[in-house]
């Protein structure tokens, strides 16, 4: 892959809404190249600019029109594909305003793949793993809108509770309207 087609790939893609992608999504962008080959042309984008490593095998096209206040939401939903991933605990009872402290650079996720946690350009994302069945999770998030959806105020309290996380910043009160 050369800068040029490269750069008329994402170009066209990112017309899509398309502008994070794994080392896998990348290797069928340009299934030409051998994964060596691959490895390095990544490598030569990312120190060119043209694309940012977000996370391990994840990357952002760096001149994306569609790069916003969802951005790390999005880095999120690509770093657990495949996985029932929302947002939740401190980040959902912040917005919910039950929590006065706003974690502005962090999102915690809690996700049916593996837990960990990931410094990006666009704040740090921490994944929570959770054990709960497929049918109580949908049960308890709610579509917003956004790249991921979002746990309803007691489910996040729950969540928090249930991952022993720090309960004293809370204001319980606030729950009651959900």
């Amino acid at each position: 892959m050369n800068q040029q087609s490269a750069t008329n790939t994402f170009s066209h893609w990112d017309k899509q809404g398309r502008y994070i992608y794994t080392l896998s999504d990348l290797s069928k962008l340009f299934p030409n190249d051998k994964p060596k080959t691959l490895k390095e042309g990544v490598n030569r984008l990312v120190k060119s600019g043209l694309l940012t490593r977000v996370g391990k095998g994840t990357y952002l096209y760096t001149h994306s029109s569609h790069s916003g206040a969802n951005t790390i939401e999005h880095i999120a939903k690509t770093l657990r594909r495949g996985e029932y991933n929302y947002v939740s605990l401190e980040s959902a009872l912040s917005e919910y305003g039950a929590i006065s402290q706003i974690p502005i650079d962090h999102l915690t996720v809690m996700t049916t793949g593996r837990k960990g946690t990931y410094k990006t350009p666009y704040g740090t994302i921490e994944f929570t793993h959770t054990k709960r069945a497929v049918s109580d999770i949908l049960k308890n998030v709610l579509d917003v809108n956004r790249p991921l959806r979002f746990a309803k105020a007691n489910a996040a309290w729950r969540d928090l509770k249930r991952v022993g996380r720090n309960l004293h910043l809370v204001d319980e009160k606030a729950l009651a309207h959900d």
